[in-house]
């Protein structure tokens, strides 16, 4: 027990803030599948998100409790501080990963109400710690994609609020106005934190080895805000004040899809100027769940963006980029896979 328990302690130190990350990516991919009708897949990725996102739990409470220093030095760290967001976003994906492939109602509410819990405690450690922060980094080292995860966790408490509303009729009127708050304000967030990612590509100097995954989190913002504007369309029947407001989702959501949808061909570019042109070598990285996460919830956004705005042809984008989202998480969780095996046989010998 005590080897064990050592074992734990050892890998909860080491523990990358941002691993919350696999069960963002797990979870989306899973929905995604759901929808297109790939349900042996769905519940598949299911089973292993339960998996996942108990041990991440585990872990990362044992940090707290026996290296909460190593978390205070993470929490001031500019780059890695924005990673503890993917507590929030991975409970609340996994949220709605138990409430459509699982049908627990009453847990995915549970996991709804923790995630806001989770958010008022992160969003305002986090801006208020980088706001009083005495020493501030140059914006080139002190900025990544990695801070709009602000955006996706906040998003996805809408995303999670919207999917429950329906079955609880004496409060869905105010679960769509939380929902429909949360939107809009991952919105603004995603538009001023934008802002100087933007600066910092054109007007900053950009090395190939600081093109790191969670760039790609420069399209999963705005996918998955594009899945909370769809998903609050498809339940303006519910409410009257929603109905009076879709014209003006419709746009805005639609705004943010094709805004996605014009990062994915630069993203690409990118990423093949790092390791086809300068032949820097992939390897695993945690970070690269970043990447996995927007490819997917590209893919489950415009699913329910065609379905809400009853454009038909958009369902053909879904059924491409699945195989490719599903590609990608294999290689990831292989990769994952061998590291962890390689490290476990060196911490057990």
């Amino acid at each position: 027990m005590n080897l064990v328990l050592q074992l734990l302690k050892r890998i909860s130190e080491q523990l990358f803030p941002g691993y919350f990350a696999l069960v963002m990516a797990t979870g989306v991919l899973s929905i995604g599948t759901h929808l297109l009708e790939l349900d042996l897949v769905a519940e598949a990725l299911y089973i292993f998100n339960i998996l996942a996102f108990f041990i991440l739990w585990i872990l990362t409470i044992i940090k707290l409790i026996y290296f909460r220093d190593v978390i205070k030095s993470e929490i001031k760290n500019h780059r890695l501080a924005p990673s503890y967001f993917t507590l929030i976003a991975g409970t609340s994906v996994f949220g709605c990963q138990v409430l459509m492939i699982g049908e627990h109602v009453n847990i995915a509410l549970f996991l709804w109400f923790f995630a806001i819990i989770l958010w008022l405690i992160i969003m305002y450690t986090f801006f208020t710690v980088m706001t009083v922060h005495p020493e501030k980094p140059a914006i080139s080292k002190g900025i990544n994609g990695a801070w709009l995860i602000a955006v996706v966790a906040t998003q996805s408490l809408a995303v999670l609020g919207s999917f429950l509303s329906s079955d609880f009729a004496d409060f869905h009127v105010l679960m769509l106005f939380f929902s429909i708050c949360m939107y809009f304000l991952g919105c603004m967030l995603y538009l001023n934190i934008m802002i100087f990612i933007f600066y910092r590509f054109m007007f900053v100097e950009l090395k190939f080895t600081a093109m790191a995954p969670p760039y790609w989190i420069n399209m999963g913002a705005v996918a998955i805000t594009t899945l909370a504007g769809a998903n609050l369309i498809l339940q303006q029947a519910q409410w009257g004040f929603l109905a009076e407001l879709s014209t003006f989702l419709k746009g805005f959501t639609l705004f943010f899809w094709v805004t996605g949808t014009w990062w994915i061909p630069l993203l690409i570019i990118l990423s093949v100027w790092r390791y086809v042109y300068h032949r820097d070598k992939p390897g695993y990285d945690p970070q690269l769940w970043a990447m996995v996460f927007p490819v997917s919830m590209y893919m489950t956004g415009t699913y329910k963006l065609a379905e809400a705005l009853d454009l038909s042809f958009l369902f053909y984008i879904p059924k491409v980029i699945i195989y490719a989202a599903l590609i990608i998480w294999i290689c990831v969780f292989w990769g994952m896979i061998t590291q962890l095996y390689r490290k476990l046989r060196r911490k057990i010998s």
